[in-house]
């Protein structure tokens, strides 16, 4: 008796555990070669080479319009740059790292004497950010939880990504 209640707890466990799902994705297409985010259209596409594989709409930082300068001024930045980090335990759901700010942008607030601000990342809009306009970021770009899945499956580090007005 105590077998059989064993194995049927057993299989009970195993049954559940086959039926959680994974913030982890897995990715077997083509290598994503370049992200391209057009903020003005609300757009992000992950690319190989002339491709787009995917595209997504996107929300970004509270001051949507011009180039982040300045920590805190809620802009997201413009230029060329690439993904630097990941993180898998990240507040927003998951999250991959924007490289900002490169040299320049730390010059031109040097010369604000100002900071540049950083920890601009792409990430999900988990649910006590769901609620209020498409533009709610300090800066980053966001997609929904599982479209950052997605994302955070293709996109690797050293991609570059163009961020464009």
């Amino acid at each position: 008796m105590r077998l059989f209640r064993f194995l049927a707890l057993s299989l009970l466990a195993l049954s559940l555990a086959g039926c959680a799902t994974s913030k982890f994705k897995t990715y077997n297409g083509p290598a994503v070669t370049q992200v391209v985010v057009q903020k003005g259209a609300r757009k992000m596409y992950l690319m190989h080479n002339q491709k787009v594989l995917k595209s997504y709409d996107i929300g970004l930082g509270f001051a949507p319009v011009g180039h982040k300068q300045i920590e805190g001024d809620g802009r997201t930045p413009e230029g060329v740059y690439y993904i630097d980090r990941r993180n898998p335990n990240s507040r927003f759901h998951l999250s991959i790292g924007v490289s900002y700010p490169n040299q320049l942008d730390r010059a031109l607030a040097q010369n604000m004497g100002k900071s540049p601000g950083g920890d601009i990342f792409i990430h999900g809009r988990p649910p006590e950010f769901r609620k209020g306009g498409r533009d709610w970021t300090w800066g980053c770009i966001s997609v929904t939880d599982r479209e950052i899945e997605d994302v955070y499956a293709m996109v690797r580090d050293g991609t570059p990504i163009s961020i464009n007005p």
